[in-house]
């Protein structure tokens, strides 16, 4: 896995220098749920960058290659997931659905928008995991459809011991290109922030909930 390792280290880096991924350890940010964070991560713009988007399609299928030689069908979780879902198809030849995050509110009420043949079997691509709820709606929405979905694949990870337990819960693998602690190394390395900053980080990770309150 040196391979992928190296890999890790290079979307982190990716990612740090467009500001897809943003750290301030001393004045978190506030995210959506309310939880104070350090870290805010935007993945989107990675889809302008060339170089990036080919560094993370190339992970992917990779990742799909060597651990998943057997998938059938490529699906891309809406919408952070669908544009490198079609990179990915595109390299592997494979056929591609995306995967709304709630059924369409008109028309036939669609989730899944493309051709789910029955027992297809899927890797599901995100951009993100966080708690991992609403990426895992999206591996049962394509199981419900009666695919079988092999493993969620997202581009980076806060790695939240809550999210790997729904996937352990669940039944489902979640595999991802780079995460939260190779990130932070990096961040470290290039002198992005201090050693102060990064207890902080660490601490962040290992209770989230607790963070900017204490």
């Amino acid at each position: 896995m040196h391979t992928m390792d190296t890999k890790a280290q290079q979307i982190a880096k990716a990612l740090l220098k467009i500001g897809a991924v943003n750290l301030s350890p001393k004045q978190p940010f506030t995210w959506t749920s309310g939880l104070k964070s350090p870290i805010y991560c935007d993945n989107r713009l990675t889809i302008s960058y060339p170089e990036i988007r080919e560094l993370i399609a190339e992970g992917f299928a990779e990742l799909i290659r060597e651990e998943y030689p057997e998938t059938e069908l490529i699906a891309g979780a809406a919408t952070g997931g669908v544009p490198h879902a079609a990179l990915v198809a595109d390299r592997l030849k494979l056929p591609m659905v995306y995967v709304r995050s709630k059924p369409k509110g008109h028309g036939q009420g669609r989730m899944i928008e493309g051709v789910l043949k029955p027992g297809q079997k899927t890797i599901v691509i995100e951009d993100l995991i966080s708690t991992g709820g609403s990426s895992l709606r999206v591996a049962q929405a394509v199981n419900e459809a009666g695919g079988k979905t092999l493993a969620v694949a997202a581009i980076f990870t806060y790695e939240f011991e809550s999210a790997k337990e729904v996937f352990r819960a669940a039944g489902i693998a979640l595999r991802t290109l780079s995460n939260y602690s190779t990130l932070i190394q990096e961040a470290a390395a290039s002198g992005a922030i201090d050693e102060e900053e990064l207890e902080l980080l660490h601490r962040w990770r290992q209770n989230p909930a607790a963070y900017g309150t204490e």
